[in-house]
């Protein structure tokens, strides 16, 4: 009986890794060809699958293009609250969302490819990507900030939803910058100038 109970587990692992293997070979495709110029054909060849097994797995390429960004903010949102829980201070946790958010999409080149300009292809991707995981990222922020108002660390006055937009925009337009400069450089970094502005502003004291 035990021997038979364990033995759906490596399905269910090959299930993983196959649908795995091929959302990372659509994720290159559409970083390279671009989601409308790409086929489910192309996404298929990259992974070493037959096209039919794309479908096994995802009901079209929207479908596709949806887990892409459903897994990458899965995995940003578990990575924040965890390194968050760690830490004390609302200013060391915008720091540590700040580096993660340039450290993770600097480490995928492709995914942040698709990120900064494959998602924003239509009205329509926007808009169900922002409804999805993007609001609870968000949101993370939002708390963040109100945290950091209720402890005096923060300026009162300031609604923590528009602090919070503008914080993640600032963040995003590194990325986009980075991606389409010619000029090679390491993105992480760019966390730090985004918090001097952030925090200090710009008029000098």
């Amino acid at each position: 009986m035990a021997k038979n109970s364990a033995a759906p587990a490596p399905a269910r692992n090959g299930v993983a890794d196959k649908r795995e293997a091929i959302l990372r070979s659509a994720t290159s495709v559409f970083a390279e060809k671009g989601f409308f110029n790409s086929k489910v054909a192309d996404i298929a060849k990259a992974a070493g699958v037959a096209d039919g097994t794309v479908y096994l797995y995802f009901k079209n390429k929207d479908d596709v293009l949806h887990s892409i960004f459903d897994r990458a903010m899965d995995e940003f949102i578990a990575d924040g609250r965890r390194e968050l829980a760690t830490l004390e201070r609302a200013d060391e946790k915008l720091r540590r969302i700040a580096e993660l958010h340039l450290e993770r999409l600097s480490a995928d080149r492709n995914l942040a490819i698709v990120f900064q300009v494959e998602l924003r292809g239509s009205i329509k991707f926007m808009q169900e990507f922002s409804a999805a995981g993007f609001s609870e990222y968000l949101d993370i922020i939002r708390a963040t900030i109100e945290e950091g108002q209720k402890a005096g660390a923060f300026r009162s006055d300031l609604k923590p939803i528009v602090c919070a937009k503008m914080f993640y925009g600032a963040l995003d337009e590194m990325v986009t910058n980075w991606i389409l400069s010619s000029k090679k450089y390491p993105l992480a970094p760019m966390a730090d100038e985004v918090l001097k502005i952030f925090f200090g502003g710009l008029l000098a004291e």
